[in-house]
């Protein structure tokens, strides 16, 4: 008797999150997995039709192009991301006084809507009534087109988001470095270490954890974003920030094609699992360093 509890019970108090588990996730992927499968417009009866879907998406210029500037915006907002949460929990970290008024400053654009946070920018970097523009101009400067000019414009959403971001992931590096020992940092002083080799050599290591954490967190965010994109740029100019979120919903609920958006939500699934499995393999699991 003993025995049989010590192997159903665990599972009898993991059954609840389990069911919540299938339902909400584990279903809705195995049908997406189907529907990529399928001809359907989302009203009318599904027909199968194997892997067309993917073997159309395999010569789609539009989705491929979509996929790669997703690839760079990920590449350059993750570090982004990662350097300024690091960065601000570094500075503010401590009992310095206005330390808590600065965390909760910077915190702040996180409990925003994206949509807010992205029309607040779009109006202050508009080209014709943008507040910044608007400044330029009363300096004798020329506008600049914030965010019709392709060049400008991903650099532009790539700050956003960052901006939009670090707060967040700040509260968790914030919580990391205090949860490291003093007394680290105290040999580490005693044996003549400086406040740069404290940083590489204790606090680094340790935030090992964080950082995965961060890491993944940030990039499956990032993988994702829409609504602060659009209500940005609307993924111009001539879609130079359309992302593989707006393309599969454009296909999905424009077009009508869920199937093919379906395939388009595969590709994106397979590329957020390898990217997170990477992580692990080369942050161990997030463990830190033994010595």
């Amino acid at each position: 008797m003993r025995s049989f509890e010590q192997k159903i019970f665990p599972y009898l108090l993991l059954a609840p999150t389990l069911i919540i588990f299938g339902l909400f996730l584990f279903f809705p992927a195995v049908n997406g997995l189907w529907i990529s499968l399928t001809k359907w417009d989302g009203v009318n009866p599904q027909k199968f039709i194997g892997i067309e879907n993917y073997v159309k998406l395999m010569s789609d210029r539009g989705f491929w192009e979509s996929f790669f500037q997703t690839i760079l915006f990920t590449a350059i907002s993750v570090p982004l991301v990662y350097a300024s949460a690091l960065g601000l929990a570094m500075l503010l970290t401590g009992e310095r006084k206005g330390n808590d008024f600065f965390r909760a400053v910077f915190y702040w654009p996180t409990m925003i809507s994206s949509i807010i946070v992205g029309l607040t920018w779009r109006f202050l970097l508009g080209e014709d009534f943008g507040v910044i523009n608007y400044l330029l101009t009363a300096a004798g400067r020329s506008p600049v087109k914030w965010l019709t000019n392709p060049n400008y414009a991903m650099g532009v959403v790539i700050f956003v988001t960052a901006w939009s971001m670090s707060g967040y992931y700040m509260v968790m590096f914030v919580s990391g470095i205090k949860a490291i020992s003093e007394t680290y940092y105290e040999a580490a002083r005693i044996d003549g270490a400086g406040g740069l080799a404290q940083f590489r050599y204790i606090t680094l290591p340790l935030l090992k954890p964080t950082s995965l954490l961060v890491i993944v967190l940030s990039t499956v965010t990032i993988i994702k974003t829409y609504p602060l994109v659009y209500a940005l740029t609307q993924g111009g100019p001539a879609g130079a920030t359309k992302f593989m979120v707006q393309s599969i919903q454009e296909t999905g609920f424009q077009k009508n094609q869920m199937g093919y958006a379906s395939a388009m939500t595969m590709i994106l699934f397979v590329l957020l699992a390898l990217f997170t499995v990477l992580q692990f393999q080369i942050n161990k699991g997030g463990e830190q360093d033994a010595d």
